[in-house]
C-alpha cells in the first residue's frame, strides 16, 4: 500500500530488491502518470518480464511498470 514493491530472500526474509513507484513517471505516450499502491492485483510474469499495475483506481494516470532481469 506504500507504493514500494519488494522481493524477499526466502530463507532470511531480507529484502533483496525494491522499487519505489510513489512518484511521477515519464511515459512512452507522453501522458502524465503517477505511480502509487501495488494493492489492486498481483504481478504477471511472462518471458522473463514482470508487469504490475501501480496507482489508485480512484485517480487517473496509473502506470504499468515493466521489469526485466539484468544479464
Amino acid at each position: 500500500m506504500d507504493g514500494y514493491i519488494r522481493a524477499y530472500e526466502t530463507k532470511s526474509g531480507r529484502i533483496v530488491w525494491g522499487f519505489d513507484a510513489l512518484r511521477d513517471f515519464e511515459t512512452v505516450n507522453g501522458i502524465p502518470a503517477k505511480g502509487g499502491s501495488f494493492s489492486s492485483t498481483g504481478a504477471t510474469v511472462v518471458d522473463g518480464m514482470m508487469y504490475i499495475n501501480s496507482g489508485y483506481s480512484s485517480m487517473p494516470g496509473s502506470v504499468l511498470p515493466v521489469f526485466g532481469v539484468k544479464p
